[in-house]
């Protein structure tokens, strides 16, 4: 029998960085659309904050 082993905690780490990574890019781009400021549309880590470096 094949038995796998997975490390939930390292899993709830990844899943809660990319839940922040989200978050943040979801405030700045709602303070900037308030502001009418199209430059949200020009920041990567806006647009596609899961794939944004850093």
């Amino acid at each position: 029998m094949i038995e796998a082993t997975t490390d939930f905690d390292a899993l709830a780490r990844r899943l809660a960085s990319k839940a922040v990574a989200l978050a943040t890019a979801r405030a700045t781009s709602r303070h900037l659309a308030a502001r009418n400021a199209d430059s949200r549309w020009r920041h990567a880590g806006l647009v596609w904050p899961l794939f944004a470096k850093g």
